[in-house]
């Protein structure tokens, strides 16, 4: 059979503007693969559909707006020019004016108005798409899959889609609010009462992760990433190079104002206790708290015992001793006792300094104790009683926050890849992949061009209406 695509442009006086036949086709059925378009068929018919579409709106746009000071303007000629969208990649000859008056100190002699209208010279939905493809999966794939499944001839190599993906998180890192480390510095305490009553809590977990440094190969820099959780909403990654971004606590506050955070609204930030994920926690909010993760204290606790264990092998009694200190230390902290726990430990140090056994670990066991008693001192004032807020189903460990570094790290820079990263290729790819990853950066672009929330909704609800 024949078939014939023919596509009609009406004007808004309901005047036809246009009839072009964008494809013939003629289909012999023979097996379910001749059923309906091929993958090639429908490439072809978009790119076709696309061009003479794209003309048509230039077309009129350009007739539109040929003047400038309501005097219309002199033609001088036409220059190339390419237009790469979704559907195919659009040559167009973009005219040249000449102002009124001719050159003059304050601009140039002619002006190109197709600059206005696509000045990157790339479709916002293309770009989104990159972005978020590059930000989920390398570079390569995300090239190979736009040429797999859209009608793109040239344009979609690594390279290209790296520079578009930069470009997209240079502009929301140039969104990012002034620097801010408070919610004290935008409003007065005075104030706080006049504010409605918040949503609930809102949970923070941050953490760290490794990627391997490009410029030194021999060395890794560390990532922060984090996962804010509130009682009612969505959840938010956030994400930055430690030590390149030099005003984190700015970014972590513009994050909570993104979601809706109020001066007076209680943040409970969750981390593993370390001193620079601890510092970005302090004095954001008044109500906030910083709680050391019960898991990372557990996991001390589980190496010193295990070293226990083995002076048992040398020395039975003060094994066994060394053992049941441990088990009150642990349940010290569960219950929230930081001042016996501390007391314990210290303690604990001295009877293992005093152990005359012939136990080869005992200056690494000595040394764990030391770090372990640092640890519980650099992070007493997070130190909480975990039971009772367990019982109360809160949370008291950062997993989820483990999980993010594995979602947000590992996949994409790390695991599998041997990738090697800049600091500032690295922090910019973060900012689109944590957007990626829990859905906001197509709220993102719509807010950049207004004109991607019009998808034909409105009009398809007025005919259904109708």
């Amino acid at each position: 059979m024949q078939v014939r695509i023919v596509m009609e442009i009406i004007g808004e006086d309901s005047r036809m503007i246009g009839r072009e036949v964008v494809a013939d086709l003629e289909k012999v059925t023979r097996g379910a693969e001749d059923l309906g378009l091929s993958l090639a068929e429908s490439k072809a018919l978009l790119a076709n559909l696309q061009q003479k579409m794209v003309e048509t709106q230039v077309e009129l746009w350009l007739t539109e707006n040929r003047q400038a000071d309501g005097r219309r303007l002199r033609h001088k000629g036409y220059y190339p020019v390419t237009f790469h969208t979704l559907f195919g990649d659009i040559r167009l000859k973009s005219p040249r004016y000449g102002l009124p008056g001719g050159e003059t100190s304050n601009g140039p002699a002619t002006i190109s108005p197709l600059r206005q209208l696509i000045p990157d010279h790339v479709a916002p939905e293309r770009l989104y798409l990159e972005t978020r493809w590059a930000s989920l999966v390398p570079y390569a794939a995300a090239a190979e899959l736009l040429v797999d499944v859209l009608p793109i001839d040239c344009g979609a190599n690594a390279t290209t889609i790296r520079q578009h993906v930069m470009r997209a998180a240079g502009r929301i890192e140039r969104e990012l609010a002034e620097e801010r480390v408070s919610f004290m510095q935008d409003s007065c305490p005075r104030d706080w009462m006049d504010l409605p009553i918040p949503d609930g809590r809102i949970v923070i977990g941050l953490d760290g992760g490794y990627v391997r440094d490009r410029d030194d190969r021999k060395k890794n820099f560390e990532l922060i990433v984090g996962r804010s959780l509130p009682e009612d909403g969505e959840p938010r990654y956030i994400g930055f190079v430690h030590g390149y971004d030099l005003k984190p606590q700015r970014r972590i506050l513009d994050h909570l104002k993104k979601q809706g955070v109020q001066a007076n609204q209680d943040i409970t930030f969750i981390t593993d206790g370390g001193e620079e994920v601890r510092s970005l926690a302090e004095m954001i909010a008044p109500a906030s708290e910083h709680v050391l993760d019960w898991f990372h204290i557990t996991m001390r606790i589980t190496v010193l015992r295990q070293f226990a264990q083995g002076l048992r092998n040398h020395d039975e009694d003060a094994g066994n001793d060394m053992l049941d200190t441990f088990s009150r230390i642990k349940w010290y902290l569960w219950h929230g006792n930081r001042y016996r726990a501390r007391e314990a430990i210290s303690d604990l140090y001295c009877d293992a300094e005093c152990v005359e056994a012939d136990y080869p670990n005992m200056h690494k066991f000595l040394t764990a104790i030391g770090e372990f008693q640092s640890y519980i001192a650099a992070n007493y004032a997070s130190l909480i009683n975990y039971g009772e807020r367990y019982r109360s189903g809160e949370r008291i460990s950062s997993a989820f926050v483990e999980a993010t570094v594995n979602a947000v790290i590992s996949k994409r820079f790390a695991k599998k890849q041997q990738m090697q990263w800049s600091r500032i290729g690295a922090h910019l790819l973060l900012q689109t992949r944590a957007q990626a990853l829990d859905g906001s950066l197509r709220s993102t672009f719509q807010k950049w061009y207004p004109g991607m929330t019009n998808d034909n909704h409105d009009g398809a609800e007025k005919q259904a209406a109708a």
